[in-house]
């Protein structure tokens, strides 16, 4: 029996619900379908926000035939009978979920049919393609980041299902669902088959008749890295032991885990104890050439110390301002003395002319002369 997230996956964007800023009128992923734009891309974002969809509305804009396939289980051999089906005019568009989890031999097999566009690839997965894409690959692709789904967007979702439930249930659902579509449909479908009318009360009661889980693409993955990550910003070394714990038996790779802890070292504890971030990378490694059950020690290690370093986002911080100014203001001129000048022409024109070492004048565009972005 077909599922009802599946049943009632919109046909086209003026279905869609949610992703305005690659969606809307004049978005790039509105554009590219009116106008049949063929290209690779790769769909960044939570579980449940459109990712799928999104692929089938674009597939579908170009008449293309579509080839859907999860990484998880895929491999080479399924990619070689894509390239050989023959379908005549037609493009060959692959929606690869999870990519994320196709290994660099096989991402290294499916370049050359990227490249030369007898595939075009539409990617989708959770985690930052910049880490688990090869480069080669990811270059040839457009990133597209999708947002989770707002709670007025969930309700809207909601509607679309045609069952009756009033507004205390229909917010609770939001809540529970915490931006996935697919979850809170899911949820409907089961409550309306085993207790008919759909309640809060009825809600709950479906949620809770399931086994307490840990999926890698649903809620409780990003309630638990959160939790995790909390735990070391407010330095309880208790807290953050216990997520760790939690997270590796149920069954999360420890390098996604190894990976947020480098993120932490930089972002949260920074100047205040730059070593931190050496450490995190060292047990990053530890997982990469010691792998589990025995890197889970290299990791508790790591969190004890991240917990028990003070914390600084001075620097972080810093670069956000900066980062706002160059989106404001875009490419300022670069002053003349800290220009590079490599010809004899640029050195006669001022290129690098009154540069000094030490020097305590602002090298920032004239424009910015005397901003400060750190604080201390």
């Amino acid at each position: 029996m077909e599922p009802l997230a599946s049943k009632i996956r919109p046909k086209s964007l003026k279905e869609f619900v949610g992703q305005e800023h690659l969606a809307g009128e004049g978005k790039p992923l509105h554009i590219a379908i009116a106008k049949k734009h063929l290209f690779s891309f790769v769909l960044w974002g939570p579980p449940g926000s459109g990712k799928t969809t999104l692929a089938k509305i674009y597939a579908k804009s170009l008449q293309a035939k579509l080839y859907e396939l999860s990484a998880v289980s895929a491999g080479k051999a399924d990619i070689k009978a894509i390239v050989e089906d023959k379908v005549g005019d037609h493009p060959k568009v692959l929606f690869l979920d999870e990519i994320h989890r196709f290994n660099k031999a096989q991402q290294d097999f499916l370049l050359p049919y990227v490249e030369s566009g007898e595939i075009t690839l539409i990617g989708a997965t959770t985690e930052n393609p910049s880490f688990e894409v090869i480069s080669p690959l990811l270059s040839r692709c457009r990133v597209f980041v999708l947002n989770e789904l707002s709670q007025e967007e969930m309700a809207k979702i909601i509607k679309q299902t045609g069952f009756k439930l009033d507004k205390k249930a229909v917010d609770w659902l939001c809540r529970m669902a915490n931006g996935d579509a697919r979850q809170a449909i899911t949820m409907l479908e089961n409550t309306k088959e085993l207790y008919g009318a759909i309640t809060v009360e009825t809600l709950k009661d479906t949620l809770q008749a399931k086994f307490l889980r840990y999926d890698k693409q649903g809620e409780e993955h990003y309630n638990t890295i959160s939790a995790f990550i909390k735990s070391m910003r407010a330095s309880q070394p208790d807290a953050a032991l216990y997520y760790l714990a939690r997270m590796i038996e149920a069954g999360e790779d420890p390098k996604f885990i190894a990976r947020r802890m480098v993120i932490f070292a930089s972002e949260d504890i920074g100047m205040a104890q730059p070593t931190a971030l050496v450490v995190a990378n060292e047990a990053f490694r530890a997982v990469e050439t010691v792998g589990l059950p025995e890197c889970q020690i290299n990791l508790a290690h790591a969190v004890v110390y991240l917990c028990q370093c003070k914390k600084d986002r001075s620097s972080y911080n810093a670069y956000l301002m900066a980062q706002e100014d160059v989106k404001a203001l875009g490419n300022l001129p670069i002053p003349m003395n800290v220009r590079n000048a490599p010809t004899k022409l640029m050195k006669e024109i001022g290129y690098s002319k009154g540069y000094e070492k030490y020097s305590k004048e602002s090298f920032l565009p004239d424009k910015l002369k005397g901003k400060k972005y750190l604080s201390k």
